[in-house]
Parts: C-alpha cells; structure tokens; sequence
C-alpha cells in the first residue's frame, strides 16, 4: 500500500483510486461506528473479519472445504473467550488448535497443508487482541489508536511515495513501494501518535509515543510485504474477490493483523487500566 511511481496516474487509474478512497471511507466509517459501541457488536464484526482472513487464506492456499470448517470453529471459540475476558483460555485454544491442525495435516496428503496452522494464526491472534484490547477501560481509545495509525500509515506512504517517488524497497515483492513511501508513512505515524496516544491514552508521553508510531507504521508495512509476498508465492493477484477489482478482506488489513497483536502485547505490559 505503500507508493509507487510519481507519473501522472491514466484516467483509468484515478478512476480506481477514487474507487479505493470510497471504498476505504465507507470501511472506516463502519469499523469506527461499531468500535464505538463495542459489546457483542464489536466483537461480532471482529470474528467476521477474521473468518473471512481465514477463509481466503485457505483458498489461496487450495486447501480442501472440509479442513476449512473446523478452522473457523476454532476462530469463533477462540473469540467468544476473549469476549467473555478470558484472553489467555482464549489464546490456549488457538494455540492447541494451531498444534492440532500442524500434526494432522504432517499425517495426510493435501494442498497448502503446511501453512493452514499458520493461517489460523495469522486470522486467531488479531482477533483476540483486538477484542481483549476493546474490553479494557479505555478500550474505545486504544482500538481506535491502533486502526487510525495504521490508516494514516497507509495513506501517507501511498501519497509520499506517489509523489516523490525515489528507490523501492523490494522490488522483486512489491514492486510500486518505495522508501520514499515508508518515511512518508512513518513520520505520519509518529505526529498521529504522539497527538493522539500521548493525549488519551498514556497522557504526556508524547515523545515516546511518537517514536512507537514510528515503530509501529515499519510493522505495519512489514505486514504489507509478508501478504504480497503470500500472494506472488501463491501466483494470486489479490487475496480474493470481495471487495471486487479492490481485492479482498487481507488486502485491507495486511498491516492491521500485525500492528493489533503488538499494540495488545505492548498495552498488556504498560499496564492499560483492565
């Protein structure tokens, strides 16, 4: 998501980036709407999202329907645990599952067997930290927190990296995204959180803050290669078909899945009030 050349976009491409920022508008009206009121909708929205993760993970992956199911039921176990404030019953589930699933598929022959233990990692984790972090007493501020940085990354280092152009970082992965893109991305993350964060959450620590932002909006990136690294590895343009021409649902929260399980972490051990 990061930038890519500075020439002048075809009308064809401003026609689809205007498509994007729709698209991204309305996604992030409703995902701030449902953080606010919280409760069973926020979680609800949450184990969607995450099934929908796991579920396209698997097609990419061709792993067979009936290997699928299962997946989703230890994802939806997992999240009603970290709704009801059991994260670490929740985290043990996941994390028994994930051992289930990498022993039975060393015993039987199929598609993508060696990454479905992986998949219901990468879909389980962000699922619990988000709704354990929602469940804390300022949990509307840090889930907040969490989805803005990654959002301000994003769009700051499309935009940087658009109009300055400059050195990409790994071709060869991604090719449109340039270190241009990931400074431009950074800086925005450090101004959004040390504002932001230092205000609300941890209050006159905004130095410290930013500097995390800045931390954070690498992490979020990195969670950008790792999925278009995924995608070139399965020879899969987008990770699927929901949004239309827009991709799917981990093309939109490449950087969330990763930046959510750091922030909890993180937030777990500076002592957010529980």
């Amino acid at each position: 998501m990061a930038g890519s050349d500075p020439a002048t976009p075809p009308p064809a491409a401003r026609s689809g980036l205007v498509s994007r920022i729709v698209i991204g508008l309305f996604l992030a009206v409703l995902a701030m709407a449902d953080i606010w009121v919280g409760g069973p909708a926020f979680t609800a929205l949450v184990l969607l999202g995450v099934c929908l993760i796991f579920w396209e993970w698997a097609v990419m992956h061709h792993t067979p329907g009936h290997w699928r199911i299962p997946g989703l039921g230890a994802i939806g176990a997992t999240a009603v645990l970290a709704h009801v404030g059991r994260p670490v019953e929740a985290l043990l589930v996941l994390g028994t599952s994930i051992l289930v699933f990498a022993i039975l598929s060393a015993m039987v022959r199929m598609p993508g067997k060696r990454w479905l233990s992986t998949g219901l990692a990468y879909a389980g984790l962000p699922a619990v930290a988000l709704i354990w972090m929602r469940g804390q007493t300022d949990g509307f501020a840090l889930v907040m927190w969490t989805m803005a940085l990654v959002w301000v990354t994003d769009s700051l280092a499309y935009f940087s990296g658009r109009s300055i152009g400059g050195p990409k970082i790994w071709p060869a992965i991604s090719p449109n995204k340039t270190w241009a893109g990931l400074i431009g991305g950074a800086l925005g993350a450090a101004l959004f959180s040390g504002l932001y964060a230092g205000t609300y959450l941890w209050e006159g620590r905004h130095l410290l803050l930013a500097l995390v932002g800045a931390a954070l909006a690498v992490v979020a990136q990195a969670g950008d290669f790792f999925e278009s690294w995924l995608k070139r590895r399965a020879g899969v343009k987008d990770s699927g078909r929901l949004l239309g021409s827009h991709g799917g649902i981990m093309d939109r929260v490449d950087g969330l899945v990763p930046v959510s399980c750091v922030v909890a972490l993180w937030a777990a051990l500076a002592g957010v009030a529980v």
